[in-house]
C-alpha cells in the first residue's frame, strides 16, 4: 500500500504524464518516420526488388491515383518513387481514421485506453512490417500502423493539457513535442545502420517496452467528471453538426497543414527533390530525415516558448509559419548548390516546423471537454493526411512546371492557409479547459 500524502502524489501526476506521453511521442515519431527512412532499401534491390525512383511522383493528379490503386493491388510493379508514394498515402489515410476512432474512445472511454491501446497497435503492425514480401503486404501493413499511429499524440497531449496548471501547460506539450522529435533521429541513425527488416523490429519492441509505464498514471479528473455529468462524449454529430465548432476545427487543422507539406514532399522525396532544384552530389534519405527533425526539435523548444512568453499561441505560430515561407524559399533557391546547402536547407525548414507542439496545445485548447480528445487525436491526423494533397498536386504539377516550380507553388497555398487559419482562430492561451461543449 502506498503511504504517501495523496497530495504528494497527486503533485507528481502531471509530470509523470509528461514523461509517458513524451516517451510514447518518440516512438511513435520512430515509428511514423521510419518508412521515409528505409522507403528506398525496403522497396528497391535491398528489399522488395523495385526498379530505382523515377524523378516524377506522377504525370497527373488522377493518373496518380489511378496508378496508387493498380500498385496497391498488386496489379503493376510500379517504381520506388510511385509506390513509396501509395504506400504513404495508405499509412496517413490510416491516420485519418485512426484519429476520429481513438478521439472518440478518448471522449468515452478515456484518456489512458487510448493512449496505450494505440501504441500496442502500432507496434504489432510495425513488427509484422519486418516480415512483408510484397508491396500490398507492406501497404496493408502501413495502414494498420497508421491507425495506430493516431491515437497516441491526442490522448497524450489531452492527458497533459488536463492534468496541467492552464497557465504552464504549455511547457508540459513543448516538453513532450520536444522528447518526439527525437524519435525521427532515432530512426534516420537506426535506418542508416541496420537492415531495414531490423529497423521495424526495433521500433515495434521499443512501443512493448512502453506499455509498461502504464503503472502509476491516473485519468484526468476533469475526463471523469465529464463521465459522470455529461452524456454526449465524443459525439462526431455534435461535432460536424455545428458551424461554430465546425469553423474551429478548420481552421485548427489548417494550421498545421503547411507543417505536413514539408514532412510530406521535403522529408519523404527530399532526394528527388534534390535533382529537380539542380544539386548534383546525391542526398541520401535517411540525412534529409536527421537535419529535419533535428530542426523540428529546436523548433518545438523555441515556440513553446516563445508561446509561453509572449502568453500567445496565434503570435507564435504566426511567426513560425512566416520562418518556414523564407526556409523553403532558400531550399529552392539554394538547395542546388551540393548536398550540404540541401541538408541546412531543411534543417531550417525544419525547425520552422517545430510549432507541432504549439498547434497540438491549440487543438486540445480550442473544444471543451467532451470533445477535447475526439479534436485534439483528429486534428493532428488530418493535418497529416493533408500530406497526400501536398504529394498529389506536386505530382501533377511536376509534368507542366518541373518539381522545383510545383513545390513552390504548393508551398505557397500551404503556408497561406496556415496564415489564414491564424487570423480566423480565437487566441486560446490561459482559457479555463474545464467546460463543455453543448
Amino acid at each position: 500500500m502506498d503511504t504517501r500524502p495523496v497530495a504528494s502524489i497527486a503533485s507528481r501526476t502531471p509530470w509523470l504524464a509528461v514523461l509517458v506521453a513524451s516517451l510514447g511521442y518518440f516512438v511513435d515519431l520512430y515509428d511514423l518516420v521510419i518508412f521515409s527512412v528505409v522507403r528506398v532499401p525496403s522497396l528497391g534491390s535491398k528489399g522488395l526488388g523495385l526498379p530505382e525512383a523515377s524523378d516524377s511522383v506522377a504525370t497527373g493528379f488522377w493518373d496518380g491515383v489511378v496508378r496508387s490503386f493498380e500498385i496497391l493491388l498488386g496489379r503493376t510493379q510500379g517504381d520506388v518513387t510511385s509506390a513509396g508514394a501509395a504506400i504513404l498515402d495508405v499509412q496517413l489515410t490510416g491516420m485519418v481514421i485512426g484519429g476520429f476512432v481513438w478521439g472518440i474512445l478518448g471522449d468515452r472511454r478515456g484518456r489512458l485506453t487510448t493512449l496505450f491501446g494505440s501504441i500496442a497497435l502500432y507496434s504489432t503492425a510495425n513488427l509484422l512490417n519486418a516480415f512483408v514480401q510484397t508491396v500490398p503486404q507492406y501497404a496493408a501493413l502501413r495502414f494498420v500502423a497508421g491507425i495506430g499511429l493516431a491515437g497516441e499524440l491526442g490522448a497524450g497531449v489531452t492527458l497533459v493539457s488536463e492534468l496541467m496548471n492552464r497557465h504552464h501547460r504549455g511547457w508540459g506539450t513543448m516538453v513532450v513535442a520536444f522528447a518526439g522529435m527525437f524519435g525521427p533521429v532515432a530512426a534516420s541513425l537506426v535506418g542508416s545502420w541496420v537492415d531495414w527488416r531490423h529497423a521495424y523490429m526495433i521500433g515495434g519492441g521499443m512501443g512493448f517496452a512502453l506499455l509498461a509505464l502504464r503503472i502509476g498514471l491516473v485519468e484526468s479528473g476533469m475526463f471523469r467528471r465529464s463521465e459522470r455529468e455529461h452524456g454526449r462524449r465524443g459525439d462526431l454529430r455534435m461535432l460536424f453538426g455545428s458551424w461554430d465548432r465546425l469553423r474551429r476545427l478548420a481552421c485548427v487543422v489548417g494550421l498545421g497543414s503547411p507543417i505536413w507539406f514539408v514532412g510530406g514532399v521535403v522529408f519523404v522525396f527530399g532526394p528527388e527533390l534534390a535533382r529537380a532544384v539542380g544539386c548534383q552530389e546525391p542526398v541520401k534519405a535517411p540525412t534529409v530525415v536527421l537535419c529535419g527533425y533535428l530542426g523540428a526539435a529546436a523548433g518545438d523548444l523555441l515556440s513553446g516558448a516563445v508561446s509561453q512568453w509572449l502568453r500567445s499561441r496565434r503570435a507564435a505560430i504566426a511567426g513560425a509559419i512566416l520562418t518556414l515561407a523564407v526556409g523553403l524559399s532558400a531550399l529552392l533557391t539554394l538547395g542546388g548548390r551540393g548536398s550540404a546547402w540541401f541538408y541546412a536547407c531543411t534543417a531550417m525548414a525544419g525547425f520552422a516546423t517545430g510549432y507541432w507542439a504549439v498547434f497540438v496545445t491549440v487543438a486540445g485548447e480550442t473544444f471543451g471537454t467532451n470533445l477535447r480528445a475526439t479534436v485534439a487525436t483528429s486534428a493532428p491526423n488530418l493535418v497529416r493526411w493533408s500530406a497526400v494533397i501536398w504529394v498529389n498536386a506536386w505530382g501533377a504539377l511536376n509534368g507542366p512546371m518541373g518539381a522545383g516550380r510545383a513545390a513552390a507553388c504548393v508551398a505557397a497555398v500551404a503556408i497561406m492557409v496556415g496564415l489564414l487559419s491564424v487570423w480566423r482562430l480565437p487566441e486560446p492561451f490561459g482559457r479555463d479547459l474545464d467546460w463543455e461543449e453543448t
